[in-house]
């Protein structure tokens, strides 16, 4: 069985997240999208809004599932008995921040594999950083994010 996991805070679930699923899903035959609760990061929406825009965004997914984490994802990859860990990478950029994460996961638990994968061209310049800033002023963010997360992003702004 190979299990994924691509965990991250999801703050909001963007199309680019939604693409890295749905590729993910066709390599693995469990896919976890991974909402992290205990964050340094200070979030827009809580873990339980965060959690259900992921699902209402993923909902087309069969082999998706979402669920929410505390703490390191090596242990969530013991519980889950995953053997992948998914990471993003929009631009050259994120390469050497993820790299160092993938060896320091594979020092936490030997034999996890971290497999990179890239959204869609036209889906890379996506980050739910911009996301949440350009809604913040009102504007429309319809081709960045699942309709579910556009409402939520109006009504967190409006």
């Amino acid at each position: 069985m190979s299990i994924a996991i691509y965990p991250g805070t999801f703050d909001p679930i963007t199309n680019g997240h939604i693409d890295i699923m749905a590729r993910a899903g066709k390599l693995f035959e469990t896919t976890y999208l991974a909402v992290a609760d205990s964050t340094s990061k200070q979030t827009l929406f809580d873990l339980d809004q965060r959690i259900a825009l992921a699902e209402s965004s993923l909902a087309d997914i069969a082999n998706a599932k979402v669920i929410s984490f505390d703490g390191l994802v090596t242990d969530l990859a013991k519980q889950l008995n995953a053997n992948v860990i998914i990471r993003g990478l929009r631009a050259v950029s994120d390469f050497d921040y993820e790299f160092q994460m993938a060896g320091m996961n594979r020092q936490l638990l030997p034999g996890i594999e971290t497999v990179f994968l890239t959204p869609a061209e036209h889906l890379s310049y996506i980050s739910s950083t911009l996301v949440r800033e350009i809604a913040s002023y009102n504007g429309d963010v319809s081709q960045f994010v699942h309709g579910s997360v556009g409402k939520a992003l109006n009504e967190k702004f409006s």
